[in-house]
């Protein structure tokens, strides 16, 4: 954890402290960081006749007081030894998040989990979701709930990715990184399945039920070796019970273990389809964040860049 030296944490319109905003100052204190509190403020539509008849700006005045409130928030934790700044912006809120991300070199957004009205039995909030699609710098979504700290961690990896696209080590040294730091219990996970398999498995294939079974016995020590390559980085191995090679559709068996495990985080890589910059690949990465329970760290590949100008 200590490749962050440049924390944002996004109120979003909170005006208490919570678990979120103590997490970012400590990863700010123990990375000797610079930490942001930040909102944005949707601009105010002010009628001309109360801009003509009054003498002040009503949306600086609104945007002062926020600002105030951030600093209340910020003060418990300013010392002598750190850098603790607040900031508010007028605009569309994951907007102006990610264009002041893309300005200041932000290198982590973190903010607490913001589900939708009557959208309850999801973890995540539209904004949410356009900051984990496309925010470049990695992005921490911490759930209500995980006050007491996180006791299992589940890194999400795809290994086989193009190595252009390949945030597998980036999501393992996030996960190992954050595992030692909090003593929870690690474990990994990769989900694999043959392209197309569902087709070939339909019984209209031309191939006998032996030559079936040998493409996917071939194609799952093909994910396997890729598996052990990268686990080699960390000390582990396949063999290891806190290993997962999961056969099956990935948003399915990365939920289902999540849950099995009661995954506290899941730490995992979001990549934009080619022509398609900001989209997850797949269903794959989409499917986990809005079902889960966990909290989600979502990494972006080196050569990802967002369709926020």
């Amino acid at each position: 954890m200590k490749r962050f030296k440049n924390i944002l944490f996004f109120a979003d319109g909170s005006k208490q402290a919570d678990h979120a905003l103590e997490r970012a100052f400590l990863l700010a204190e123990s990375n000797h960081a610079r930490l942001t509190l930040l909102d944005v403020i949707e601009p105010i539509d002010i009628p001309q006749d109360f801009s003509q008849r009054f003498d002040f700006d009503l949306q600086e005045i609104l945007k002062q007081q926020r600002l105030e409130q951030l600093e209340e928030l910020a003060e418990p934790f300013r010392t002598a030894d750190n850098l603790v700044y607040a900031k508010v912006l007028v605009g569309k809120p994951f907007l102006e998040v990610i264009k002041a991300v893309i300005s200041h070199g932000y290198d982590l957004v973190i903010k607490s989990a913001r589900c939708s009205d009557g959208l309850s039995d999801r973890l995540l909030g539209s904004t949410d979701l356009h900051l984990l699609r496309k925010c470049p710098s990695p992005v921490w979504v911490d759930r209500p709930g995980s006050d007491s700290g996180y006791k299992q961690v589940l890194a999400a990896v795809d290994p086989m990715a193009e190595e252009s696209d390949n945030c597998a080590s980036l999501v393992m040294d996030l996960a190992t990184s954050l595992a030692h730091r909090e003593s929870a219990q690690l474990s990994v996970a990769h989900a694999w399945k043959m392209k197309g398999e569902s087709m070939l498995r339909d019984g209209r294939s031309r191939l006998s039920q032996s030559e079936f079974n040998l493409l996917i016995n071939m194609t799952e020590m093909s994910h396997k070796r890729r598996l052990q390559a990268l686990l080699k980085n960390y000390g582990m191995t396949t063999d290891d019970a806190a290993v997962e090679l999961l056969h099956g559709d990935a948003s399915k068996v990365i939920h289902e273990l999540s849950d099995s495990l009661n995954a506290d985080l899941i730490v995992m890589g979001t990549v934009g389809r080619t022509g398609v910059p900001g989209l997850f690949i797949g269903n794959t990465a989409e499917d986990v964040l809005q079902t889960t329970k966990a909290s989600i760290l979502a990494v972006k590949p080196p050569n990802f860049v967002s369709p926020v100008k």
